[in-house]
């Protein structure tokens, strides 16, 4: 999944603090994701496999809430809970692996 796609999605938003909340949560994914690959101990780089699980729970809030509150389409927001929910069991196995 691209994590830019929430600036497709809400290019035409005005809500700037709803906008800028989702992109950020949504960026803050695989940023954690290589920080933490990168840190030199075992502990670090699970603790930032952690962090980057929990940018994913707060980005699926944010579309469930855009969804409800009519800023983000539907048949976007469902797509991106299948994917999420999909990456989500990725990372988990990932912290798994190390």
């Amino acid at each position: 999944m691209s994590f830019h796609v929430q600036y497709i999605e809400t290019k035409e938003l005005r809500d700037f603090g709803f906008k800028d909340q989702i992109t950020r949560s949504g960026l803050s994914i695989p940023s954690n994701i290589a920080e933490g690959i990168e840190r030199q101990s075992i502990k670090e780089q699970i603790q930032f496999l952690y962090i980057a699980k929990a940018s994913l729970a707060e980005l699926m809030t944010q579309a469930m809430i855009g969804k409800d509150i009519g800023y983000l389409d539907s048949n976007f927001v469902e797509a991106l809970l299948v994917k999420s929910e999909r990456i989500a069991v990725m990372i988990a196995g990932l912290i798994k692996s190390i």
